[in-house]
């Protein structure tokens, strides 16, 4: 499915788990949960009170950065990584605390500020606000930065193991309404394909850029000396709301608009940073034109 951005599940395919790990039950669940979730993502776990999830790092959440593997690696490694960061996230993220109960590096920001300061367009920042309602958001965790998430992008070509990785997550601050945005990286195998879901209208951006009420997808080929091939690359940039059975509510148009600025701004970033020849075919400005 990693060629078709329109069918991409939420869910990670697990191995077959016979076998494979040490901890048979350990590695199915990491492996077969949707994407970023399992360690200290599930909201619906995190009811809370905000001077709980301050404790644990702003909204509960462990801070990891993510990249997916077609098929498991060695349970030692697995199992170091994940409870190295367990560790980390149980031990490092109390630290001194104010009067109210957040940490004292706790911030809040708008959005031109959030995923290292060089992702969120003007543009971009207002389309935020369309879509969560608000132009304050938690300050990124350090690791969700576009030039990190373009060094893990580069690291991986050619692996035919990884597939997707994080670029940002977007939270809502503490003591609002809970709500989150993740942003991610895909690698595809060529120009698209197929039929869009009916859900989504197809954009004139890129090789294709496809947009629903809650995510959008932007499909571009990158041309780049970071990637070590002289053919095009060709990556997928995702944003999508995160925990959210319900139907989006407000103006269906405005939404799907709202989502492709964003993914633009993510996109036309990733580009500049992996050097992407004519930062691979994208323009300084969304086109939101039904294609």
């Amino acid at each position: 499915m990693a060629d078709q951005p329109w069918l991409a599940a939420d869910y990670v395919p697990g191995p077959d788990c016979s076998g494979t790990c040490v901890t048979t039950v350990f590695c199915c669940w990491w492996t077969s949960m949707p994407l970023g979730y399992g360690v200290g993502n599930d909201r619906a776990k995190q009811q809370g009170n905000s001077r709980t999830r301050a404790e644990v790092g702003g909204r509960g959440h462990v801070r990891m950065r993510m990249v997916i593997r077609r098929r498991p690696v060695r349970v030692g490694l697995l199992a170091t990584a994940v409870a190295g960061s367990l560790l980390l996230g149980g031990t490092g993220c109390g630290g001194d605390k104010d009067e109210d109960g957040l940490p004292d590096n706790y911030k809040v920001v708008a959005g031109t500020q959030l995923c290292g300061g060089d992702a969120v367009s003007a543009d971009a920042s207002k389309a935020l606000k369309v879509i969560t309602g608000s132009s304050s958001f938690e300050a990124s965790a350090e690791e969700y930065t576009v030039a990190q998430a373009a060094a893990d992008l580069a690291l991986a070509f050619g692996d035919p193991r990884v597939f997707r990785g994080d670029i940002c997550r977007v939270y809502s601050p503490i003591g609002t309404p809970d709500f989150e945005l993740r942003v991610t990286w895909r690698w595809v195998d060529g120009p698209p394909t197929g039929t869009p879901d009916p859900k989504f209208t197809e954009l004139k951006m890129a090789e294709q850029t496809l947009a629903a009420a809650d995510k959008a997808y932007v499909q571009f080929a990158c041309r780049s000396d970071q990637l070590r091939s002289s053919d095009a690359a060709h990556l997928q940039v995702g944003v999508e709301r995160w925990g959210t059975p319900t139907e989006p509510e407000g103006d269906t148009k405005a939404l799907k608009d709202a989502y492709a600025t964003v993914a633009h701004s993510f996109s036309l970033a990733m580009a500049k940073e992996l050097g992407c020849v004519k930062n691979g075919g994208l323009p300084e400005k969304p086109v939101l034109d039904p294609a």
